[in-house]
């Protein structure tokens, strides 16, 4: 009998160890569980914020500088300037400046058009404002 007891007592061990384990496991489980939801709510807003992004109306700012860019190249007799001398102009960045020109060319398609320089530095760009069409 008491051979029976002393063979029990290290296999009972072992199941309280391998359930101890098997609580740690659950418990690690759980907290994988909140932190890959957490991640999907991060997801789901990272995605909204996006998408808000896209649709991104221009604001007052930047359609006035569009403005200013139409008036500019309607005084100029060949209707034609440089990226860099609307940057000067406007005195702005690449990035306001190319929000801006997206600005003109969505808000009059057809109207401008964007050409690389013929002479000199081929990587300058040109913006251009075509004639107007007659409608009949």
């Amino acid at each position: 009998m008491q051979l029976l007891a002393e063979a029990s007592q290290p296999l009972q061990e072992r199941i309280e160890f391998l359930e101890s384990i098997i609580a740690r496991q659950c418990e690690k489980i759980a907290a994988l569980e909140a932190t890959a939801s957490h991640q999907e709510e991060n997801l789901l807003i990272q995605f909204r914020l996006i998408h808000e992004l896209k649709d991104k109306k221009p604001g007052k700012t930047e359609l006035s500088r569009a403005e200013k860019i139409e008036r500019y190249l309607a005084s100029r007799p060949d209707h034609k300037a440089t990226f860099e001398t609307l940057k000067g102009y406007l005195q702005l960045d690449n990035v306001r400046l190319n929000e801006t020109i997206k600005t003109l060319l969505s808000a009059h398609p057809g109207r401008y058009s964007i050409q690389k320089a013929q002479t000199g530095d081929k990587r300058k760009k040109i913006l251009i404002m075509l004639p107007k069409q007659l409608t009949m």
